[in-house]
Parts: structure tokens; C-alpha cells; sequence
């Protein structure tokens, strides 16, 4: 398969891509899209809901699964946007538009490297990609709804914005709900359970806390309180404060653990996360794929920010074109150079792990 045609029509795919809203749950159009792709180049491949699946073409069971995914789905656009978002637009040697960076760049990137290893045969690895929706969202039919239907995975590649360097570990995610109960009253009475003042002790418990065990490749847990919620009027001294608490947990805890301790500790009346799945993720430093990248040059790193790595049991490296610091932005863009450079690593990576 000619690498410049492939590369050629990975951008083109980016740019339909942008030009079709897909918000999280909302992705059905540019599935259709993807698709296309796979049906232009002769791919089997296989739709569950917004997620477009496929294998190479000499799957063999019993050879280990390397999983390529990245996701289709995007945030809505900020209001500072000053181009329009659903319009890919190449000025200076940047690709504009809405979901380029975050994932685009990467999600073509990948499929035009399945492409290329499609039609192999004895790799040592059999390749399953995932175009998968509702990355965004942490939604119940992204990812973590196919890893019941897709082979079993062993490895994962997942396609998130690391300047093609190593992401060889992610933080994971708990966010808490907290409550601090005091007594309701008229403000012009006295009132020593005040839950607004009870919640400054709390606040400071939290803004000090400091987790033992850190992480060589993600650093601390990072724990903030980032929404504040209490009061209905100026005369009525509120029964409860209402906190959430978002917390970044490295690898040296599960989510779990992370919530024994607050839930023990914190001075508050009740704790509970939302969810406790979204856990920490890495892959060893020994490990085929890290090795062959680092022989190429590139650097590993542990990452702060949440991806579907979260939703993976297997060991699982990030690693993607574009910056991470795009993501979200205003006028979100990728460099084209970019997504040249980026289908060219991943397959020289692939080529000395699989083939």
C-alpha cells in the first residue's frame, strides 16, 4: 500500500471528519464515514452502535491481540472560537477544526495504519482496530462496550494527542460528591453549626492532603475540589454544603483504595464517588512496543489527562499526533507535518514489534 496515497487520503478522511458534528452519543454520521474508508479499501469490517470494528485479513487465534483505537466523538465547541468549528480550514500548515487534534489526527493516523498492515500475513500479532464513539463522555457505548464483543485484547495502542512520544502511564479518575451538614436557620439568629463555616476545615483538609505512595512515571494523586454549592437565599443559613472533589490517581492506588481513604478520613459528613472504574493505566518499560519506540527516539512520560486507556485491563501505551494542550481549545487545530509524521511512526513501530 503506497504511503503517500494512504497518507493523502487519512487527510481527507480528517477533513469529512470535522465537517460532520459528532458529539459525544451523536456520532452516527461520521461512522458512516469510516466506513467509507474501510469499504474503499476492501476491509471486513464490522459496526456495534457508533463503534466501527475491524480485524486484519489473516486473523489467526491463538497469536496474541494488539488493539489500535482512538475515538470519533468530540466535545461541543468553546465560545471562543473565532473559525468556524465544523470547517476544516488548512492555513500555515494547520489543519482547523473541531475534534482535528483531539482525536482525528490520531484516528486517521491509525487507520491508515491497519490499512497498511491489513493484507500481511504471519505477523506475529493479529491487529483489531476500534473507531470508537463516545471517548468524550466516558459513555456506556464507547469502548467499554466491545471489549466483550472484539477479540480479547492483549496490548492496546490508543490514539490521544502525545507528539508522538510515550504516554506509559495515564492517571485515572474517581470525582466524589461530599456533603457537610450543619443546622438550617434564620441568619439573625445564633447558629453554631453553620455548615457554610464547618466546610472551611474540610476545605483545608482537602487542599492539604497528601496521598504517601508516589509514582515514578505519574507522580502524586492530585486531589482538587472544583465545584462549591450551598444557600438558596440571604437570610437562610443553609443545612449542607455540597462539594466535588476530582481526583487523579496515579499508579501506586487503585480507585478503590483511593476511596477507603476518604471515605475514613475525609471531615466531612458523607463521601461517595460516581464511578470507580476509570482506573490508572501503564505499560512496562520492558515491553516490545516501549522498547521499539524508545529505540526510535522518542520519549516516555506518564500522563495527567483521561483517556479510553481507563476502560483497559491490558497493558496499554498512549501515543498519538498533535499536542495534548490543544485539546478543547479554541480554533483546535493539528499540523499537518503532524499526521505525516505520525503514520510514519506508528508503522516503523508496528514493523519491529509485529511483523
Amino acid at each position: 500500500m503506497g504511503l503517500e496515497k494512504l497518507t493523502s487520503d487519512a487527510i481527507q478522511l480528517l477533513k469529512k471528519l470535522i465537517e460532520t458534528q459528532s458529539f459525544s452519543s451523536e456520532e452516527g454520521l461520521t461512522a458512516g464515514h469510516i466506513e467509507a474508508w474501510f469499504k474503499e479499501y476492501n476491509i471486513n469490517f464490522k459496526r456495534t452502535k457508533n463503534n466501527v470494528w475491524a480485524v486484519n485479513k489473516h486473523f489467526e487465534a491463538g497469536k496474541p491481540n494488539l488493539l489500535l483505537n482512538s475515538h470519533h466523538d468530540t466535545v461541543k465547541p468553546n465560545s471562543a472560537y473565532t473559525k468556524d468549528p465544523f470547517k476544516a480550514i488548512v492555513e500555515d500548515g494547520k489543519l482547523f477544526g473541531l475534534g482535528s487534534n483531539d482525536a482525528g489526527g490520531c484516528l486517521v493516523s491509525l487507520i491508515a495504519t491497519f490499512t497498511h498492515y491489513y493484507n500481511y500475513e504471519n505477523l506475529k500479532y493479529n491487529l483489531v482496530i476500534v473507531a470508537s464513539a463516545e471517548e468524550e463522555s466516558s459513555g456506556p457505548k464507547g469502548l467499554n462496550s466491545m471489549l466483550s464483543i472484539i477479540p480479547e485484547v492483549d496490548v492496546a495502542i490508543v490514539g490521544e494527542p502525545t507528539l508522538m512520544n510515550l504516554a506509559v502511564a495515564e492517571k485515572g479518575l474517581v470525582v466524589f460528591d461530599a456533603v457537610i451538614e450543619g443546622t438550617p436557620s434564620h441568619a439573625a439568629h445564633p447558629n453554631d453549626n453553620n455548615a457554610i463555616y464547618n466546610s472551611i476545615e474540610a476545605l483545608k483538609w482537602f487542599k492539604d492532603l497528601k496521598f504517601e505512595k508516589g509514582s515514578d512515571a505519574l507522580g502524586d494523586v492530585k486531589l482538587t475540589v472544583t465545584q462549591v454549592n450551598a444557600g438558596s437565599q440571604h437570610n437562610v443559613v443553609p443545612g449542607h454544603v455540597d462539594l466535588v472533589i476530582d481526583v487523579r490517581v496515579n499508579d501506586a492506588y487503585s480507585n478503590t483504595e483511593i476511596a477507603e481513604i476518604l471515605q475514613k478520613k475525609a471531615p466531612v459528613t458523607s463521601i461517595t464517588p460516581r464511578s470507580l472504574r476509570l482506573n490508572s493505566s501503564s505499560i512496562p518499560m520492558e515491553h516490545d512496543l516501549v522498547k521499539a519506540g524508545l529505540a526510535m527516539g522518542r520519549t516516555s512520560y506518564g500522563s495527567p489527562t483521561l483517556s479510553d486507556q481507563a476502560v483497559l485491563s491490558c497493558p496499554s501505551l498512549k501515543l498519538g499526533p498533535g499536542d495534548s494542550t490543544r485539546s478543547h481549545s479554541a480554533d483546535e487545530f493539528i499540523y499537518i507535518h503532524e499526521i505525516e509524521e505520525g503514520i510514519k511512526i506508528y508503522i516503523e513501530l508496528l514493523n519491529r514489534v509485529i511483523v
